[in-house]
């Protein structure tokens, strides 16, 4: 069977680093918010391209932690709304629903399954306040017209990055184009920890200053709270993973863009539509995700070959049952994307002859 994705082979290169890493913290007997954070944050702030980065539990709560964090500030209230992707893992809405703004769903454009600029405008409202931007699959969701659309209606502009770290934008990286941007190093991820793990990054200081704080229960001093925060901090061991792996991210999201064209290139077979690419910089592939009408057909006939693959997502979040209250939004091509997207294997450790066994199978389908 050739894996969706074999964290054992990825993480086993790096065993050695990581052991020793592991052994650093024991010896060092500090486990939360120490010295290995530190340099994580300092690490990731230099590579994203921005002045802070606050390390913290997992990509869901970076994404609570910034939208807490306006409000705390007051440049957002409640019941105030916020743009999103209507196609996207329900992290990005939970995020902003914890809080209680109002998500206001956007449908993708067809090609690149992201968000559609040109149906944002109709859906700008005088409690319009900011845009959660999500960069799915690895490809940069940003574009001059996004841009003229955010400053026009002056919209805080927060960066879902869980999906796309290492992809830039006029070489900006993403995580460094928005106001804040939230990144998840869940173990699947480009960049993946042993665990759970996020981030927050941003230019704004004092965002900045109150998300730290806010993730410390609230503290910035031991039982002196300012506010009513969270226990969403990162642990010394991941912090200490994260810089190991950090230092490859380049090289594997580029043996990842190696793999993306050969399956662009390669894979001829009229029934499967592939992704766009709309600039090689733009797209780290986190996931390489097709579309067939007949989803479910393939998927199996790929078991049958010996060949893994995942479906993201199945049920778009305004039709879960935990959102009851948005399943009469009309989205129909979120709800067509949900029925035919497949995700087919494509990691850094992949070998070609892997990739031609994908490749050979696909275009066989019939």
């Amino acid at each position: 069977m050739i894996q969706f994705l074999d964290l054992h082979k990825i993480n086993e290169q790096y065993r050695g680093q990581l052991e020793e890493e592991i052994h650093s913290v024991l010896n060092i007997g500090w486990y939360i918010k120490g010295a290995k954070n530190e340099t994580f944050e300092k690490e990731l702030s230099d590579y994203i391209g921005v002045s802070h980065a606050i390390a913290c539990s997992n990509g869901l709560d970076a994404l609570r932690l910034i939208f807490k964090a306006y409000i705390a500030l007051g440049r957002l209230k409640a019941g105030e709304e916020v743009l999103v992707p209507a196609n996207t893992f329900i992290a990005s809405i939970l995020a902003i629903t914890d809080v209680g703004l109002v998500p206001v769903f956007i449908e993708p454009e067809n090609a690149h399954f992201n968000i559609d600029p040109k149906k944002l405008q109709e859906r700008i409202s005088s409690k319009t306040k900011a845009i959660l931007n999500v960069h799915l699959y690895g490809q940069i969701s940003y574009s001059q017209e996004l841009k003229q659309l955010i400053d026009a209606n002056n919209l805080l502009h927060i960066e879902d990055n869980a999906q796309a770290i290492g992809a830039s934008w006029k070489g900006v990286k993403s995580g460094a184009i928005g106001d804040a941007s939230g990144f998840s190093f869940y173990p699947g991820k480009n960049l993946g920890a042993l665990g759970d793990a996020g981030a927050v990054c941003t230019d704004d200081a004092v965002l900045a200053k109150t998300i730290r704080s806010l993730a410390n229960y609230g503290s910035e001093q031991k039982y002196i709270h300012e506010c009513q925060g969270l226990n969403a901090r990162m642990d010394e061991i991941q912090a200490a993973v994260l810089s190991v792996k950090l230092k490859d991210l380049d090289a594997s999201n580029d043996k990842r863009r190696e793999i993306a064209l050969r399956y662009r290139a390669e894979i001829k077979n009229p029934l499967i539509k592939l992704p766009n690419c709309i600039d090689k910089m733009g797209h780290v592939w986190h996931l390489f995700v097709v579309r067939c009408t007949e989803r479910d057909a393939l998927q199996s006939y790929l078991t049958k070959c010996g060949i893994q693959s995942l479906i993201h997502y199945p049920i778009p979040p305004h039709k879960q049952k935990a959102y009851i209250e948005f399943g009469n939004c009309e989205l129909p091509i979120t709800e067509k994307l949900a029925n035919e997207v497949l995700s087919i294997p494509i990691s850094p450790i992949m070998e070609p002859n892997e990739v031609s066994q994908v490749i050979k199978a696909i275009n066989e389908y019939k």
